[in-house]
């Protein structure tokens, strides 16, 4: 209801703004022919009475014709700008509504987010306070609050980054890398993704090196790889690879889950947008991922896309034009 009153208001106002227009452009065919009617009906008296007149009748009529074309070609101008005007506010309306529906979906799973691994932290502290366990349950219960704690670090950086490319404030500070060194060192330290056992098959060509800024750019390869993990079946491999064909570097991230449309697969980088299939809507997320590594993807002067990864699932592809000699 909160959602469509404003639209209804709106739509009243434009029927109101219709019936008056109409209702102007009668009341100005009307006028102008009891004008022109007066005008008639003078001229044929004062013919009667002899009176010389400069203009006659059939003139008199020609102008009135002119006249209606004025009022229809004026009128007709500022219909089609009426329909613009109409047609572009109501695509604004869409537009506020649904960042509106994303920015509340955005909070609600931040909140959820943010509370899940606090709660459980809070559990595994509870616990280890109040019971003397073995020491292979303490490790246990540890490892999962660390495993928690650096999914909110993860979050907090996304959030963080999030920020930061809104409002254009960072700037990178780009140096040479052996790129599959930091995808390997990168993909074994996320140990909070590791928990739900996917194979993890990394295909990296060895000696490739790219200018990157070593601070963001993991963040393009754990969310890439949360991603993967978030929407792919448990048990499930999930293959990253690293090549170089002539002068281009390829990065591909490619899972055996249910996959993306083609008609989301531009839609998944916009901030806060999330696939809107059930399955999707139960998984968690943020809605931030695929959104930070566009734009840090394209900081890097990359470009991304998404396609089908055979025989099931989805590969996500970053390519680099790579500008600068190959170390050796």
């Amino acid at each position: 209801m909160n959602k469509s009153k404003p639209l209804f208001i709106f739509y009243l106002l434009v029927g109101y703004v219709c019936l008056q227009f109409i209702w102007w452009a009668f009341m100005l065919f009307e006028l102008n022919n009891e004008l022109s009617q007066k005008k008639a009906e003078l001229l044929v008296s004062k013919q009667e009475q002899g009176i010389i007149q400069n203009e006659t009748l059939p003139e008199l009529k020609g102008k009135l014709h002119k006249k209606w074309l004025m009022i229809a070609g004026e009128g007709t101008v500022f219909l089609i700008l009426l329909i613009v005007g109409i047609a572009k506010t109501h695509s604004t309306f869409k537009k506020e509504i649904a960042l509106s529906d994303q920015q509340k979906n955005f909070l609600l799973s931040i909140t959820h987010e943010l509370k899940s691994p606090l709660a459980s932290n809070k559990l595994h502290l509870q616990t280890l306070l109040k019971h003397e366990l073995a020491r292979e349950k303490q490790q246990a219960l540890l490892l999962s609050a660390l495993n928690d704690t650096e999914r909110l670090i993860s979050l907090a950086d996304n959030l963080l980054m999030a920020a930061k490319i809104d409002s254009n404030t960072f700037d990178l500070l780009l140096e040479s890398t052996d790129l599959a060194k930091l995808i390997e060192n990168t993909i074994s330290n996320a140990e909070h993704l590791k928990k739900n056992k996917h194979t993890i098959k990394l295909d990296l060509q060895a000696e490739i090196f790219f200018p990157v800024d070593r601070l963001t750019f993991p963040s393009i390869l754990l969310n890439l790889y949360e991603n993967a993990v978030k929407y792919s079946p448990n048990e499930t491999e999930i293959h990253i690879s690293l090549n170089k064909k002539n002068r281009q570097i390829f990065i591909n991230v490619s899972d055996e889950g249910s996959g993306i449309p083609e008609l989301e697969r531009d839609r998944v980088f916009q901030k806060f947008y999330r696939i809107g299939n059930e399955e999707t809507r139960k998984t968690k997320g943020t809605g931030l991922g695929l959104f930070i590594v566009k734009n840090l993807v394209e900081k890097h002067n990359g470009v991304i896309h998404v396609k089908n990864n055979n025989p099931k699932g989805s590969t996500i592809e970053i390519c680099f034009d790579n500008n600068i000699e190959q170390r050796t």
